[in-house]
């Protein structure tokens, strides 16, 4: 990947040093993150931005670690 540098308003960096500790990312990761859900949001008015970042998250998660989607229903069935 190429660095390039670019000038940041410093409160919006001291907010991703924050939210970047607390996600366990980097601050660059951070903003990353940032732009990317700010973009599909633009993309996609209609989604909420909390369900446009989760996805992201999700896409992001190794797939071995990943947890299967079962249906209600059908939990519900194998329970009885």
């Amino acid at each position: 990947m190429t660095a390039t540098s670019v000038r940041i308003d410093e409160t919006l960096l001291n907010q991703a040093r924050v939210a970047a500790k607390a996600e366990y990312r980097t601050v660059q990761g951070q903003i990353e993150f940032w732009a990317k859900v700010g973009r599909a949001a633009l993309d996609n008015p209609d989604l909420p931005a909390s369900f446009i970042a989760e996805s992201l998250m999700s896409l992001a998660e190794p797939r071995n670690e990943a947890t299967p989607f079962v249906p209600r229903s059908s939990a519900n069935r194998h329970k009885a």
